[in-house]
């Protein structure tokens, strides 16, 4: 793909982003922060007692990205897929339970650059099975499996094409 293609995919990301919510791009960034190993996540992200205790419940969460990414199940059997399922949606239970996401877009967007672009088949699945565990509350259980568009969960091939665009923290500007 040339120059001018990559360059509108990458636009085609950063207008997806802007259409997430404040809090979910907050979010996503945080989480990027943590997953990514990018930066110190208590130190930029932390504004009070209750988000240091979240970020760390999220580190503890996400300590098996780095295996995850390195199981790559394969799409036709079954052999690992326990294994890795029951990683993945642990994982995505974490991150739905604390209410910040609201829709399988901003997941997806999240997880496509916590995994890779490999692990795009299995996100609808793991987004509707951490969505539908009772540790989510009902009305929000609600409103993440309406989210899912019927063309996502039964999408018949996924690009493997990996994001380009990784949002950061931004420092706001003293007035």
């Amino acid at each position: 793909m040339g120059q001018a293609g990559t360059a509108t995919l990458t636009i085609s990301e950063l207008r997806e982003f802007a259409s997430f919510t404040a809090c979910e791009q907050r979010y996503i960034r945080r989480s990027l922060d943590i997953g990514l190993g990018r930066q110190d996540a208590f130190k930029l992200w932390a504004r009070d007692e209750h988000e240091l205790a979240s970020i760390r419940k999220q580190y503890v969460a996400y300590q098996d990205l780095k295996t995850l990414r390195t199981m790559r199940p394969d799409d036709i059997g079954f052999e690992d897929i326990e294994t890795f399922m029951g990683k993945l949606v642990r994982m995505v239970a974490f991150d739905l339970a604390q209410e910040k996401m609201t829709s399988f877009s901003a997941f997806r967007f999240l997880y496509e650059r916590l995994l890779g672009a490999w692990a795009r088949p299995w996100l609808p699945g793991a987004f509707c099975g951490g969505a539908a565990l009772p540790q989510i509350r009902p009305d929000r259980r609600r409103v993440l499996l309406h989210s899912i568009s019927e063309a996502a969960a039964t999408a018949p091939g996924w690009s493997d094409r990996e994001p380009s665009f990784y949002p950061e923290f931004i420092e706001k500007e003293a007035a």
